[in-house]
């Protein structure tokens, strides 16, 4: 049986009740004189077969054996019967059963001279399993009337209260007959219903169910309770239609229990989901704060500031005290409703919870009288304040005043509760980062412990998401230091080429990654163009491109070869590998060498001769766009990547007309998972093919078709070089025979040129320069001689000849007799140096122009 069934043959009439026990009618001598339809039923006999026997044929005298206490006591009969007892009675089957029994005189029973057959008393039993069954059923409406905290309530057709439990009449906090015959609507005005879809009010939902027979169950409704003036609280009511067994109605129960504590625990669990969803969603402590703050308004504060120390923002730790000594900056303001407000004076600090409160006040007042907060009620699961104004991204400085609750946290490094303000640390790494102030309205119900807990557990949520932040940002102005020190920031104007570049790293967090690019000025105007791949991505990838592009430079002021610098630089890689392998041959931790593996491709362009040697390690050939448009990728031996050996390195000489176009990159600009490399191989050339753009266009439109999402799975660099030529009239060369008479015709014809060029105040110098660097020519070396000057940025001249000995700076004794001619020169020009050729070797210095004063 169900519970409905169970209520629709409710009896409230008790199992020994005439009118439902099985009753027997005996005389004076015990004798049956009366069987009763229910007690054929209960004991089998038919009236035929018991009447005119005595009573013991089914009610025997002998006691009943031990009962457990429970069964012992049976409840007092109701007048005019007189006792009760349990009796074992025999069934006309044979079987025994447990009855309660109850025994009435009838009236003049006990006259004397009663005839015999005369009834004088009436017996009634039930079975004892029925009767605990009554009682039961009797207990629980008792227990619904006087203990149940679920209030009931009883309304009449015309909606008026005509009983309610015990539980109804304390939420009421008045007497039943101080309010009995009132509507639902007049003892909870101003009340609202949060589940939708339903009527507005009390009365018209209990009418709706008068009129349809359909309950309404679990709707919860929201109002003052009238025994506590002030919090809203929230119950869940169910209303059922009442009618008799004959289908009239009666009229309307409710019941209602008390939802308050319940609904407030799941929106805080609400509040915390969406402070796990909402907050720390970027590595920016500014934009962490605001969402704090755009979570807890208005669902559990009417408003919020966040503070951080000002060292948070670089990365560092604040210094513990004060608001003064931890350079308190406001970050994040919020108020709920407020659509113009802004930080009153927030420099000084002065009554910051107090203006915060009349902020929350006066926001309450304006959002209306369903305002969150303005009567305490429960916030709402998933509010969300209007639109503001943004916060300012500049914070400003703040100062509280001692005593105040800000200050009194900072100093305590714990949360601090004042009436209506609740200021919380944010801590990270054993420190106070900064503060969380919620401030709620005079009339808004104040933080209890729960909350209190609530709004630790939001910061410190918080806290794990600043800290995080803040050593993000110690990381990136690291990584973003290690990059200004890797990479070239300013690429200077060569005489060599005209260029262009761009470099997008994988790893955008740190902006560094394992690629790299370069441009080299070298001696005799020619430049040193550069570009490779590390294997990985950030910092340890950036760390070992630093080394890589260092070691290339260092090698390329040699004026080394490409081959040789690229067989230099793997026998360092190697080396390198081995020193950071343990003793077991395999890599130490985390920090394995990331060198092995990269890949580099090296080229010096020389403007005078237009020729451009190349080699490269394991990498991407360049592409190369002549002035006629014809596009190649050169067929540049390969050559293992770094750190393999096995294989030597080859050079490849190309000739390239003025205006020649020269793109360096790396795979990570041409090669991705969905497209194959050979694809973006004739991307590339397709938008190099066009001559009319600048390479500042050409470098723009490459990244916006080979990566059209501005990301790339690998670090890439491009280099895009436009080749130019120093003429005759900037170039000048002599072949001179390896004779002393060589030395003073070198001198005329070097003072012969710059006279040409307008440069005689340069004469003295290079006459010293030229007469030094030819004589040491012809004692240590083999002719024939060059000389060459060039008018380029600077001066230079040049001394070439057969031999391979390189010259030294020394310091002559007093006494010697020379010694002293190189150490001169070195004084007199701005740099110089030797490069080996095939043939020989060139010394050559570099002269600034005299300034325009």
């Amino acid at each position: 049986m169900n519970a409905w069934d169970a209520a629709e043959s409710a009896d409230f009439r008790g199992p020994l009740d005439v009118t439902r026990a099985a009753t027997a009618v005996l005389d004076a001598q015990d004798t049956v004189v009366g069987w009763s339809p229910a007690a054929e039923a209960l004991l089998g006999y038919r009236p035929g077969e018991i009447v005119g026997r005595p009573l013991d044929t089914f009610l025997p005298l002998r006691p009943v054996s031990a009962l457990p206490p429970s069964e012992e006591a049976v409840p007092a009969p109701d007048p005019p019967f007189e006792s009760s007892e349990i009796r074992v009675a025999r069934h006309r089957a044979g079987h025994e059963l447990l009855v309660a029994t109850a025994v009435c005189l009838l009236p003049g029973a006990e006259g004397a001279g009663t005839p015999v057959g005369t009834p004088q008393r009436i017996l009634v039993a039930a079975e004892l399993e029925g009767l605990r069954l009554w009682e039961s059923r009797l207990s629980m409406l008792h227990g619904l009337a006087t203990q149940s905290p679920v209030g009931l309530g009883i309304y009449d057709t015309d909606l008026r209260l005509t009983w309610c439990n015990a539980a109804y009449e304390r939420e009421i906090g008045r007497p039943f007959a101080a309010f009995r015959g009132m509507r639902a609507d007049e003892l909870y005005p101003g009340g609202t219903f949060v589940t939708q879809g339903y009527p507005k009010t009390l009365d018209a939902v209990m009418r709706q169910v008068i009129e349809t027979g359909e309950p309404v169950l679990d709707l919860h409704f929201r109002a003052e309770q009238p025994s506590d003036p002030g919090p809203d609280h929230l119950w869940s009511c169910s209303y059922y239609r009442l009618q008799n067994a004959d289908g009239h109605v009666l009229g309307v129960c409710e019941d209602a229990f008390d939802i308050t504590d319940r609904y407030q625990a799941q929106n805080r669990l609400a509040l915390l989901v969406e402070a796990g969803r909402g907050v720390g969603t970027t590595l920016d402590a500014i934009v962490t704060a605001e969402e704090i703050a755009g979570v807890a308004v208005p669902a559990f504060a009417d408003l919020v500031t966040v503070d951080f120390g000002k060292a948070v923002l670089e990365g560092e730790v604040p210094v513990t005290g004060g608001s003064a000594s931890m350079g308190l900056v406001r970050v994040a303001w919020r108020s709920g409703g407020a659509q113009d407000t802004k930080p009153s004076n927030p420099g000084t600090g002065t009554d910051v919870c107090a203006e915060g409160a009349e902020e929350a006040e006066e926001s309450a007042a304006r959002s209306g009288p369903e305002a969150p907060g303005e009567r305490g009620e429960p916030s709402r699961p998933g509010a969300s304040a209007e639109p503001l104004e943004p916060a300012p991204r500049e914070p400003l400085p703040v100062d509280y005043p001692p005593g105040s609750p800000q200050d009194r946290s900072l100093a305590s490094g714990g949360l601090v509760l004042d009436e209506n303000t609740l200021v919380v640390p944010l801590r990270g790494g054993g420190s106070t980062l900064g503060l969380v102030t919620f401030v709620r309205g005079p009339h808004a119900a104040a933080f209890d412990s729960g909350e209190v807990a609530l709004a630790h557990e939001l910061v410190a949520r918080t806290s794990v998401s600043v800290d995080n932040a803040r050593r993000f940002t110690r990381e990136r102005t690291a990584a973003l230091a290690l990059q200004r020190q890797l990479l070239p920031q300013h690429v200077p104007q060569q005489s060599a080429v005209d260029l262009a570049y761009r470099y997008l790293p994988a790893d955008d967090q740190t902006g560094v990654g394992g690629d790299w690019f370069d441009v080299i000025p070298l001696s005799g105007t020619r430049v040193g163009l550069v570009v490779g791949d590390v294997v990985g991505h950030g910092l340890q990838a950036a760390a070992t491109m630093g080394r890589l592009r260092t070691t290339v430079r260092a090698f390329a002021q040699m004026d080394m070869s490409p081959d040789e610098l690229l067989t230099r630089l793997d026998d360092l890689v190697g080396q390198a590998a081995e020193e950071q392998s343990d003793v077991s041959g395999k890599a130490a931790g985390s920090y394995a060498d990331v060198t092995t593996g990269a890949t580099c491709l090296y080229a010096v362009y020389d403007p005078v001769s237009r020729r451009c040697v190349m080699a490269r390690a394991g990498h991407l050939p360049p592409a190369i766009v002549y002035p006629d448009g014809r596009l190649t990728f050169p067929d540049l031996p390969a050559g293992p990547p770094l750190g393999l050996g096995g294989l030597p390195f080859e050079s490849m000489e190309i000739e390239l007309p003025v205006g020649s176009l020269v793109a360096l990159f790396t795979d990570g600009l041409v090669e991705a998972r969905d497209r194959d490399i050979d694809v973006g191989l004739d991307t590339l050339g397709r938008v190099l093919s066009d001559r009319q753009k600048s390479l500042e266009e050409l470098c723009d439109r490459a990244v916006a078709e080979l990566l059209p999402d501005g990301t790339t799975a690998d670090d890439t660099a491009l280099l895009l070089v436009r080749t130019r030529e120093l003429d005759a009239r900037q170039v000048v060369d002599w072949e001179l025979p390896a004779e002393r008479v060589a030395v003073s015709h070198a001198r005329e014809l070097a003072t012969g040129q710059l006279r040409d060029w307008g440069l005689e105040d340069l004469t003295f110098a290079t006459q010293l320069v030229v007469s030094e660097l030819v004589t040491n020519a012809i004692r240590y070396a083999e002719g024939p001689l060059h000389l060459r000057l060039i008018r380029d940025r600077t001066l230079l001249c040049e001394v070439a000849d057969t031999g391979h000995t390189s010259p030294h700076l020394r310091h002559s004794a007093e006494d010697d007799e020379g010694g002293r001619g190189l150490f001169i020169v070195a004084q007199l020009v701005q740099r110089w140096g030797t490069r080996y050729t095939r043939s020989g070797k060139t010394i050559w210095t570099e002269q600034s122009f005299p300034s325009a004063d």
